[in-house]
């Protein structure tokens, strides 16, 4: 008896069409380059979402009212009430430090147009602004503050964020801006 007859002859296998092209690995490279594809290309689906950037933010109705064209830097108005937020560029979302951005409202001391209710304050390196001030009060049956942007550099923004209720504690307004 020969070696060989106690093994099973092993077939030697060629590159014959009936072999199929494709396998594991040539799925996982093709799934992979179409993913690269369509996120740095083509179709522009993927890529043109990640080109727009961020909505700026718009001005609201009445935000305006009472505002006063470079209202002093100040540390605080107050305690008890913290109005806060953040600002970032409307082009790719970063955050915009040494932003300006004015805050007044109607306090325990007194309405929109008492001068110890208005404020400026600067955004940190992270883009973030907070002002503490006196407990805000309802006005024209609202408690709401106000808060702006209006130093040129990016389109004006007013806003006017109203609280749920005469008691909070604060109230946050972020700024999205784009240039005029």
């Amino acid at each position: 008896m020969r070696p060989e007859d106690n093994y099973p002859m092993i077939e030697k296998r060629s590159n014959d069409v009936s072999t199929p092209f494709y396998n594991r690995r040539t799925f996982l490279v093709s799934v992979g380059l179409a993913g690269f594809g369509l996120l740095y290309n083509p179709t522009g689906l993927v890529s043109k979402a990640w080109g727009q950037g961020l909505s700026p933010t718009q001005s609201m109705r009445g935000g305006s009212n009472n505002y006063r064209p470079n209202a002093p830097l100040v540390e605080r108005l107050g305690r008890g009430f913290v109005v806060h937020g953040n600002v970032r560029h409307a082009r790719d979302g970063a955050p915009l430090e040494g932003v300006r951005i004015q805050i007044w409202a109607a306090t325990t001391l007194g309405g929109e147009r008492e001068p110890r209710n208005h404020g400026s304050v600067m955004t940190a390196r992270d883009g973030s602004f907070q002002l503490e001030m006196e407990q805000i009060v309802p006005n024209f049956g609202q408690p709401h503050a106000h808060l702006a942007y209006d130093d040129g550099t990016y389109k004006t923004v007013f806003l006017r964020p109203v609280m749920r209720s005469a008691s909070d504690t604060s109230v946050a307004a972020d700024f999205i801006l784009a240039p005029p």
